[in-house]
């Protein structure tokens, strides 16, 4: 087993800051569906990052890349499933090696499962979140633009698929 939060907390403890207090949102707007899963469109949300060659490297098991970071909620077309990255995220580089695009982009599965009737449709274009921001800009800018995003999709439910 590998416990992510006690090392983050002792990481971030050994570089001086104070204990991280995580989110917590009692009152999270979360509804249920309005409809059926096999009868709603699905807008795919991810934080992974759009590919940038000038940037360095990006691909599998490439070493923490802020470069490669972004600030903004963007949207990008689905299908083709675009070039999006990780390594501008801390994941466990020594556990994993990032060559499954799936694992943050789930296209091709979504697109199973809407084969398959799971889910009527995906959005034409997926929603790209950063992961650089503190508690209040994550709730007071990127999550509005975010679930703007999805408005202007016409998505009736969202899948956020963090890495």
């Amino acid at each position: 087993m590998i416990r992510y939060m006690e090392r983050t907390r002792e990481y971030y403890g050994t570089l001086g800051y104070p204990a991280y207090e995580w989110a917590s949102h009692d009152d999270v707007p979360f509804t249920p569906l309005n409809k059926p899963l096999n009868q709603s469109r699905l807008a795919l949300i991810t934080t992974a990052a759009p590919y940038r060659a000038e940037l360095g490297d990006q691909g599998p098991g490439a070493a923490y890349n802020a470069a490669a970071k972004f600030f903004q909620v963007f949207t990008t077309p689905a299908l083709p499933p675009p070039d999006l990255r990780i390594s501008h995220l801390g994941y466990d580089r020594k556990h994993t090696t990032a060559e499954d695009p799936n694992s943050w982009l789930p296209v091709a599965r979504l697109e199973e499962a809407v084969v398959a009737g799971t889910i009527s449709e995906l959005t034409e274009d997926v929603i790209g979140v950063p992961t650089n921001r503190s508690q209040r800009v994550t709730s007071d800018t990127d999550a509005p633009a975010a679930l703007k995003a999805c408005h202007d999709l016409g998505a009736d439910v969202a899948l956020l698929v963090p890495s």
